[in-house]
């Protein structure tokens, strides 16, 4: 049923137009009020400001030239008293000094040199681009059958195509190890031919670097020695976004007696924990000139996987052994790539924006130095 009210009911009030009412006369309306009188639209909430101009202490009508420098001339004379000096603007960029730009790559690789020489490394001269198949295949104990060595895969050079210089009576242990074996090792069991180890090529990679260095080490009596090397290397490889023709090879040999995997193990540990990066894994893998052979594998938080991030083994007695170093001097070996690192911390998806002839200038030339994640105390 209906409920009635009488007209003249006194008891019945409407708070909302009173409230209204009061609002509109500038009165005092509590806030609750005020917040359900919005929540309806009944009333609008507009902010006006108002700017007082007056006459500060400096008001002129005359412009008067601001003075950027003092002058010896004003010193002298007194007359720096009445002049109004522009105020230095400290947060102003200033004129860009015309200079030279390092690439990011060049800044990286400043880094990685200074973690291995501060971890007691000394770095190995690199200046041979080109080199014989023999440094860079047979005295690593790599077949010359192998894969790599066909032209899909390595770049031959025409002029001079052939290297006659090697010292020959290491020449010959590697060619005995090769086709008939030696030092406790059955060999590949072929021919072995000079006139493959004389072929010229582009260096695949700097561990042909670490082969000459070994055998001067032990041709100079052997003493521990830690060593590293950073720079290009060249492979007949297809294009695309993460491979290129010729790229950097970062690597690191360490030679000492009684030296064993678990050393090599506590080595990455610590290389990397210095790069920031503590996640590691360690895989089993294969290369013709270390045994054991182990890839190294990192946990990236933004792809949320793990990544390979370098590869690394024990070298092998055949490939130690015929350079004349002691048998109980155990070589370990690792490398990777600087690209990779650099593309991860300049946030670069293709290297041929980093690397390569279509390189924007703009990029080298405001690049920040970006360093690598350090934890406190490394």
């Amino acid at each position: 049923p209906f409920q009635t009210r009488k007209k003249d009911d006194a008891d019945v009030a409407d708070t909302v137009r009173i409230q209204l009412k009061k609002l509109d006369l500038g009165e005092a309306v509590d806030e609750k009020a005020i917040a359900e009188l919005k929540k309806r639209k009944l009333v609008q909430e507009v902010l006006t400001k108002y700017i007082k101009v007056k006459k500060g202490p400096n008001f002129t009508t005359k412009i008067s030239k601001l003075e950027v420098d003092l002058t010896p001339e004003m010193i002298a004379t007194g007359s720096w008293k009445n002049k109004t000096f522009k105020q230095y603007n400290f947060d102003a960029l200033g004129v860009q000094p015309p200079c030279g730009h390092l690439h990011p790559l060049m800044k990286v690789r400043s880094e990685f040199r200074q973690i291995f020489f501060a971890m007691g490394f000394t770095e190995m001269p690199t200046n041979r681009y080109v080199e014989s198949s023999f440094w860079n295949f047979d005295a690593l104990f790599q077949p010359q059958q192998h894969p790599a060595r066909d032209a899909h895969d390595t770049f031959f050079v025409s002029e001079p195509a052939l290297s006659t210089k090697f010292p020959m009576d290491y020449l010959e242990r590697v060619k005995t190890v090769h086709s008939k074996g030696g030092y406790g090792s059955a060999g590949y069991n072929y021919d072995w031919k000079i006139e493959e180890a004389q072929k010229n090529v582009l260096r695949t990679h700097t561990t042909a670097v670490s082969a000459r260095q070994l055998y001067k080490l032990a041709q100079e009596g052997f003493k521990p020695t830690k060593m590293f090397s950073i720079d290009r290397v060249f492979r007949n490889e297809t294009l695309d976004a993460t491979h290129l023709a010729e790229f950097h090879q970062v690597e690191g040999v360490i030679a000492e007696r009684n030296l064993s995997l678990a050393h090599l193990i506590g080595i990455f540990t610590e290389f990397f924990k210095k790069l920031g990066i503590e996640n590691l894994r360690f895989k089993p893998t294969y290369n013709p000139y270390t045994e054991p052979s182990m890839e190294i594998f990192a946990y990236h938080d933004g792809l949320k996987k793990w990544v390979e991030i370098g590869n690394s083994g024990m070298f092998r007695p055949e490939m130690l052994l015929p350079m004349g170093l002691p048998a109980d001097v155990n070589v370990a070996g690792y490398g990777l790539s600087l690209e990779r690192p650099t593309m991860i911390r300049y946030g670069i998806d293709n290297i041929r924006d980093m690397f390569g002839p279509k390189v924007n200038l703009e990029m080298i030339y405001n690049g920040p130095i970006c360093r690598l994640d350090k934890k406190v105390g490394h």
